[in-house]
């Protein structure tokens, strides 16, 4: 009934083999599958989880909001609550837009740029994944890269055109295309952590290039935050690295698990979007008051209690990876590992991982056989060598010790 049994390609187990788990509930750290098997998730909902699942401040304000009404089409209070504590946390945004996923979010992003800037091309980054629309599958990470499809079948090549894909952590790339379109480039998109050819780290000075160059073009720097944003840091990426980009998209956790995106920035840019402006952009279920209520309540545990939870969970997740690093290197495997706060990956692969190129390099076999070996001792992490996994504030020191002794027991079984 379903093309592939799945609503999104990433969830199936077509590159680590078998048949993937149907899951039925989540609890803290774990989920339960359809025959009541458990496991220790670090998938997370692909990363929006951050207090775990079914938080019970959360879940109780989700009940609320269902209670009060699920949806109106209309303004609700809870739009403006979650705009002030978004505002809040990056300095650069004045106003913020709600849309209902991460793909609206970058898109219509995109098309802000475009307006403002009356330019047709822009830049995105081979392996980076900014979602499905059309303009952005050009040389995309996560599901694409896991099922071997060169973009996608149905994008056309005249709009495929205006998108230029450079690899990622290369500046000399980026000057030579500024050169090559001078005054024609309207944005950069950028991951500036990435997290869909697995996680992978800017090198440094990176970022502080591309802010250079694009002030210097007059091209406007989009930073996607949906996977970073109160991840990395209360304050995303931006605040991480101390970069401040011209528009910034959001999604995951500000939504506390339900569907949400968001794009926001100074009001120079952002008044351009109608009704104000003339950039339509426009959604039904926008801002819908249960998305606005999980994603307000989730902030604002986050934001009382950052000073406690981000530095336990950087600890956490730099204890697990360190130690499945050590279990490799006992065992004689090649394994490399980045890490960026509580979102990570390890990679099956002689040398540090970069960009795309090296990332592709990966032993993916190997990678599968070992998420297998993960899975049959309950350990539930991404099914794809190009994911990111995540630590939750539900996560413990417990299940730290266990993931590593899992990993030492399935390390000698698959090579």
């Amino acid at each position: 009934m379903i093309p592939g049994g799945v609503n999104s390609p990433v969830r199936a187990f077509g590159a680590v083999g078998g048949e993937p788990p149907i899951i039925v509930r989540g609890e803290g750290a774990r989920i339960w599958d359809a025959d009541g098997n458990e496991y220790l998730d670090y998938v997370g909902s692909w990363g929006p989880l951050i207090l775990g699942h079914a938080a019970p401040q959360v879940v109780e304000a989700v009940t609320t909001a269902a209670k009060n009404g699920m949806s109106f089409g209309a303004s609700t209070p809870a739009e403006a609550d979650l705009a002030e504590l978004v505002i809040a946390a990056f300095p650069h945004i004045q106003k913020v837009r709600f849309v209902s996923s991460g793909t609206e979010a970058t898109m219509s992003a995109i098309r802000l740029a475009r307006a403002f800037t009356k330019r047709k091309y822009i830049i995105k980054f081979e392996g980076c994944y900014h979602g499905h629309s059309d303009a952005l599958l050009v040389k995309a990470g996560s599901g694409v890269a896991t099922l071997g499809i060169p973009g996608s079948a149905g994008v056309l090549e005249e709009l495929a055109q205006f998108t230029l894909a450079l690899p990622f952590n290369d500046v000399k790339a980026i000057e030579q295309t500024f050169s090559r379109f001078n005054g024609e480039i309207a944005c950069v998109i950028v991951e500036p952590v990435v997290g869909n050819m697995g996680c992978v780290l800017p090198v440094s000075g990176y970022m502080e290039s591309l802010r250079e160059i694009t002030k210097r073009e007059g091209t406007l720097l989009i930073f996607d935050e949906v996977m970073t944003g109160f991840r990395v840091a209360f304050g995303g990426a931006q605040e991480k690295y101390g970069i401040t980009p011209d528009l910034t998209t959001l999604g995951k956790i500000i939504g506390g698990g339900l569907p949400v995106g968001a794009y926001g920035g100074p009001a120079e840019i952002v008044n351009m979007v109608a009704p104000l402006g003339p950039m339509y952009q426009a959604g039904t279920l926008s801002g819908n008051p249960l998305a606005m209520a999980a994603g307000t309540t989730t902030l604002r545990l986050l934001r009382e209690k950052k000073n406690e939870i981000y530095p336990r969970l950087n600890r956490l997740t730099q204890q697990l990876v360190s130690g499945v690093l050590e279990a490799a290197k006992d065992a004689g495997v090649a394994l490399q590992a980045n890490r960026a706060g509580s979102m990570f990956t390890w990679f099956f692969a002689k040398n540090a991982v970069t960009d795309w190129n090296s990332a592709a390099q990966c032993d993916t076999a190997a990678f599968g056989r070992f998420f297998c070996a993960m899975l049959d001792r309950g350990i539930y992490f991404p099914p794809s060598q190009f994911e990111a996994a995540f630590l939750s504030a539900a996560h413990t020191e417990e299940d730290i010790q266990r993931t590593i002794q899992a990993a030492r027991q399935s390390f000698p079984t698959i090579q």
